[in-house]
């Protein structure tokens, strides 16, 4: 018997990077996932469609994350079409870095709306099954940056931050449900923009990692599928930071 057998997840943008990492790591524990992708949709398709060939039953559901309407639609859907909803990840995001002095005011909307408004958004609209069921697990995906900062990211460092106090607040007013809130705060993670980074850049970047490697996407994927086991039952308002050593 899998960890994760008989339940039912949703991962907001599970189309690519950590969020597909994640899908495939709830799958392969056995769960039924549900996840969310806004533009993506012939990479989402396939994607379930190796998903199912492998046994895995997995569905996606196209979503703007920050948008509350569309967050109570999905919601609806999953409990509708799987029966119940026991785990949501929140990890949909992006960045549009830059100093602050030119950031513009609709790069600053984007990444708060993006990053922190869509954990509102699912939070608010998958705690009711959870509440009803009397048991679950939310998951938010914040950053190092959200704990140390970050020069060049004070919209993203905003929003990540935003959301481990988000994470502690909700950890307190439903862990009377037996409902579990926690975040996972990955460090610098092999994706699509560190693979545009000079050879230089990425040894300036490693340097400042005690580990001296940056994290691949399975090594996130692994702590969030602890954190929605049994095993994790126990804890809640935490904050994991999985950055091979740098904010220690």
């Amino acid at each position: 018997m899998s960890a994760l057998d008989g339940k039912v997840a949703l991962v907001t943008g599970g189309a690519r990077g950590i969020g597909k990492a994640i899908v495939l790591a709830l799958s392969d524990a056995g769960a039924t996932v549900a996840f969310t992708y806004r533009s993506s949709a012939v990479l989402s398709e396939q994607f379930v469609s190796e998903r199912r060939a492998k046994g895995r039953s997995v569905f996606a559901y196209q979503a703007d994350a920050a948008l509350f309407a569309e967050s109570v639609k999905v919601v609806d859907s999953v409990v509708k079409d799987c029966g119940r909803l026991d785990i949501l990840v929140n990890s949909a995001g992006i960045t549009k870095d830059s100093l602050l002095v030119r950031m513009s005011e609709q790069d600053w909307d984007a990444v708060i709306a993006n990053n922190l408004k869509s954990v509102f958004n699912f939070s608010k609209a998958g705690c009711r099954p959870m509440m009803s069921q009397r048991s679950g697990k939310i998951i938010n995906i914040s950053s190092i940056a959200g704990v140390v900062g970050n020069a060049g990211q004070t919209n993203y460092a905003s929003s990540k931050a935003g959301m481990i106090g988000f994470t502690k607040s909700l950890a307190k007013e439903l862990g009377s449900r037996n409902i579990q809130v926690n975040a996972v705060a990955p460090g610098f993670v092999d994706t699509e923009m560190t693979d545009r980074l000079t050879d230089d850049q990425k040894k300036t970047l490693t340097d400042l990692i005690p580990l001296k490697r940056t994290a691949q996407a399975h090594e996130i994927a692994s702590v969030v599928r602890f954190l929605a086991s049994s095993d994790a039952d126990y804890i809640t308002g935490q904050v994991i930071c999985v950055d091979g050593g740098m904010t220690m």
